[in-house]
């Protein structure tokens, strides 16, 4: 999707049960996310002052949730900029396919949770910022 744009990408509301003992909020194939969840995984621990992501991806789909505490996530897509900070276990945010991504400013004991709409596959993946510039503007 090299034509995709930050404005492409939104947070999404997640239904969100308060009872007494505590939140609930659900997570649902092509219902809460516009995909079919074929992979899961979180990151923590992450080294204050250090940075994850830093890459795009030609056909995958992500919903990335703070499951706990707050990081930053700054989305580009060769024009444009945009960041997100993400505080809220019960808000995701939608990253399309062509859109370059860095997630920092991680909090003490932050996990970020990541849906993704592919299992994975390391030939999806554009690592390199000036290759990311050049998928974006040739589609190569």
């Amino acid at each position: 999707m090299k034509n995709s744009r930050v404005y492409d990408c939104t947070i999404i509301e997640l239904d969100k049960h308060h009872t007494p003992q505590g939140n609930l909020s659900v997570v649902s194939n092509c219902k809460e996310v516009p995909f079919e969840v074929k992979r899961v995984y979180y990151s923590y621990d992450i080294p204050g002052g250090k940075a994850r992501g830093a890459h795009a991806h030609k056909k995958l789909y992500q919903l990335l949730v703070a499951a706990s505490g707050c990081f930053t996530v700054t989305l580009d897509d060769g024009t444009v900029k945009r960041t997100f900070m993400l505080n809220h276990p019960y808000q995701g945010l939608l990253i399309v396919p062509g859109i370059w991504r860095t997630l920092d400013e991680f909090s003490s004991g932050s996990v970020c949770l990541c849906l993704a709409s592919e299992k994975y596959d390391p030939s999806d993946y554009i690592r390199d910022y000036d290759e990311f510039l050049n998928y974006k503007s040739h589609g190569e």
